[in-house]
């Protein structure tokens, strides 16, 4: 009987969401299985279900995001009423799990694949971020929240793939400064603290959305960037090229030559082309030019430098070891 009127309570919530407040979408969260231990499984339109997990999901895998461990699966239950993106100006910004809902506000933006978003208020992950007529604003994950843009970005793309452009940004001030410039991008024309003005002839004022237009741009594409330097003014040339690492994937530069870690440092992948330099599957990084380094922010910091190639001091079995990567 419970379960009947819960049913009933949530059929017409659902018919009027926006009138019916923040709490018919969480109604709407439990009654869809939205969150599921430490995963979200999230119904959209066309049989197809949303799958926010760090292990591989059973069913039907139509897409994989590996970057963001997002999938789109096939879902035969058909849920009735599907979760959609917000695409409209927002009604307010609801963190939403099954049992509670927290009213804020995200108040950094999700820096490309380097850092997600947060949230002004505490929320619990996995969970939904809604807005009051139950759209998606965005999910939240023990990481941080992963933004609309880049959940609708991964559905309505063929292929997964970002551009890249070899650099890190972040925000010094009013100015969109590179951080870090990837010294194994083809032909990189960037450098460490050039501050970036124009992207394609349009002013660049914020570094997350600066590097959402570059990760969402076409891999091959080429693309004009006005830049400070010093005190003189350029206007550079690049290519965007194919992102190799982020968000949930090692992201130290060296994946460019085809080293990957963990959060440990210790290498987990190996590709053909750096089987030159005698690696193997767990050697543990220690140094990055003759300094240590202790997570994947302070390697590409130290990695980035003119000169094309970087000293790594590693370890196996107690026994350490240098060697030149370029």
């Amino acid at each position: 009987m419970l379960r009947l009127l819960l049913a009933l309570n949530f059929l017409f919530v659902n018919l009027y969401a926006c009138k019916g407040g923040i709490e018919s979408c969480r109604l709407k969260t439990l009654d869809s299985g939205a969150i599921v231990k430490n995963s979200l499984h999230i119904p959209l339109e066309n049989n197809q279900k949303l799958i926010f997990s760090t292990t591989t999901p059973n069913g039907k895998i139509l897409k994989h995001d590996p970057y963001l461990s997002l999938y789109l699966v096939e879902d035969k239950k058909n849920f009735k009423y599907p979760f959609r993106i917000n695409t409209n100006q927002s009604l307010g910004t609801f963190g939403v799990d099954n049992r509670s809902v927290i009213e804020g506000k995200i108040v950094q933006k999700q820096l490309g694949l380097n850092r997600f978003a947060t949230f002004s208020e505490a929320l619990f992950a996995p969970s939904l971020l809604l807005n009051s007529c139950c759209a998606l604003e965005g999910i939240v994950t023990e990481r941080g929240i992963i933004e609309k843009e880049y959940i609708e970005h991964f559905l309505n793309s063929k292929k997964v793939a970002y551009g890249n452009f070899g650099i890190r940004v972040k925000d010094i001030g009013s100015a969109v400064t590179v951080s870090s410039s990837n010294p194994f991008f083809k032909e990189n024309p960037f450098k460490k603290d050039d501050i970036i003005l124009e992207l394609d002839g349009k002013k660049v004022k914020d570094s997350a959305l600066f590097m959402r237009d570059i990760l969402f741009s076409e891999v091959g594409s080429l693309h004009s960037v006005k830049i400070k330097r010093g005190n003189k003014i350029l206007t550079v040339s690049v290519k965007s090229q194919n992102r190799v690492g982020g968000g949930y994937l090692s992201d130290t530069f060296l994946e460019s030559l085809g080293i990957s870690f963990d959060k440990n440092l210790c290498i987990i992948k190996i590709e053909k082309k750096a089987q030159q330099y005698g690696l193997k599957l767990g050697d543990k990084l220690l140094e990055v030019n003759k300094k240590g380094v202790k997570n994947e922010e302070e390697i590409a910091e130290l990695i980035d430098n003119p000169k094309k190639s970087a000293y790594l001091l590693f370890t196996r079995e107690h026994f350490q070891f240098f060697v030149k990567v370029n």
